[in-house]
């Protein structure tokens, strides 16, 4: 079983809001998920990005894959250089 960090849309329509979810590969994009992480908020100015770096680092440690958003999104909050310098 293949876990994947990414992001579940919340929200009304044309007013997104995502969670950061650690989700199985096979699981679609708004279903069943594993464990919540954090949230993203672009509609905010400026754009609310909430993530839990334990449970993150915890999860890219088992083995983990973020998306590509995620990725950047991981980026941006600084938890992927944390990640680097701890291997």
């Amino acid at each position: 079983m293949a876990t994947k960090i990414r992001l579940r849309r919340m929200g009304a329509k044309k007013q997104p809001f995502y969670r950061l979810v650690v989700a199985d590969s096979d699981s679609a994009r708004d279903g069943r998920f594993i464990e919540e992480i954090g949230y993203y908020d672009p509609t905010k100015r400026p754009e609310v990005l909430k993530i839990d770096e334990e449970k993150v680092l915890k999860w890219l440690t088992t083995g983990a894959q973020p998306s590509d958003t995620v990725r950047s999104l991981l980026r941006k909050a600084g938890v992927l250089s944390k990640f680097a310098s701890k291997k």
